[in-house]
């Protein structure tokens, strides 16, 4: 009889040749100290190395909710949906050392489109030293990611959200809304966006912040951190309420954007509540204040306000008095 064709061990296949693997059990070059055993056995091997904690994260990027399958290039969206999962193990102040895949695809999306995507993932892949360890596909509809990343932290280092002091400065690195405003442009516009358009790349290809907040970490500067993916007005309440803190924040000293903004009103709500940045927060007692420069390897940090012993999050510079800092982020539930 003739076999019957396997396209799962088909799509398995071509996963592989875009991310090469030693085979027999050998270490794989990208990561020799940390996954003795990849893809092609039932499960991967992972090594933690000595004297530092693991890191557990996964993230879903879904057609329809975070991409749009005839606006965003599929590389883009292979590069995007590790970068994002990546952005969580920078909050930590750690380093990614693997990631798996769970990737369901319609038929019409297991060639060229996954042909790009794979690329895009690559790409990332090996721009933030992160390898595949593996993972599952399957058929579906719509295009459904999971990006699950491991990762490592020197024991007693990790950055968490439930450090924050009253007193503490707070900090953002990068500008903030560039994403969301991103977002506006592609929605206006006809077909799959360019790759190469300036004004969309913090919405097509994000950048962790992991040598920073690896720095930080190092350094001791920080009390708490966490990633801007939900906006402003929406992650920082989350990391008081964790510290059990309050803030105040400055308005006029957010790292607004300067081009294609209508007003100044428009920079700061988009600084405020677009999501998307992967930009760090962190907090810094003040008598270490000195020791944080306003650029990191090219990256802007800015001090936008303090943390309080009122269980409340403020926001001054907008009205004569400072006013609660309602949360109006990105809200999957809405």
């Amino acid at each position: 009889m003739p076999r019957r064709s396997q396209p799962e061990n088909t799509l398995i296949e071509k996963i592989r040749r875009v991310f090469p693997i030693a085979r027999g059990g050998r270490k794989i070059r990208a990561s020799r100290n940390f996954l003795p055993l990849a893809i092609g056995d039932d499960a991967a091997l992972f090594a933690p190395t000595p004297g530092c904690q693991t890191i557990l994260t996964c993230d879903w990027f879904l057609q329809g909710t975070h991409f749009l399958r005839d606006k965003h290039p599929a590389d883009a969206v292979g590069w995007k949906s590790l970068a994002r999962a990546l952005s969580d193990i920078a909050a930590m102040g750690g380093t990614p050392r693997c990631f798996l895949l769970s990737l369901a695809l319609p038929p019409d999306a297991t060639d060229r489109w996954l042909d790009a995507f794979l690329g895009g993932l690559r790409r990332a892949a090996q721009r933030f030293a992160c390898p595949l360890a593996g993972g599952d596909t399957t058929k579906r509809g719509e295009i459904l990611i999971n990006i699950a990343v491991i990762g490592e932290i020197t024991e007693g280092r990790a950055l968490r959200r439930d450090g924050a002091k009253p007193n503490d400065l707070i900090y953002v690195s990068g500008r903030l809304g560039e994403a969301e405003q991103g977002l506006r442009q592609l929605r206006k516009q006809h077909g799959t966006a360019s790759r190469n358009n300036p004004r969309l790349q913090k919405h097509l290809y994000p950048e962790p912040r992991l040598a920073l907040a690896a720095w930080l970490s190092k350094k001791r500067l920080a009390t708490a951190a966490m990633d801007l993916s939900d906006g402003l007005s929406t992650d920082l309440p989350r990391l008081c309420s964790a510290s059990g803190v309050g803030a105040t924040i400055d308005a006029t000293s957010l790292p607004t954007l300067s081009h294609g903004i209508a007003s100044a009103s428009e920079a700061t709500n988009l600084a405020l509540n677009g999501g998307d940045d992967y930009e760090l927060l962190f907090t810094v007692p003040q008598n270490k204040a000195k020791k944080i420069p306003t650029n990191f390897a090219g990256i802007r940090i800015t001090q936008i306000g303090q943390i309080t012993k009122a269980k409340k999050v403020l926001v001054s510079g907008l009205s004569k008095s400072p006013r609660i800092l309602r949360p109006q982020g990105w809200e999957p539930f809405l």
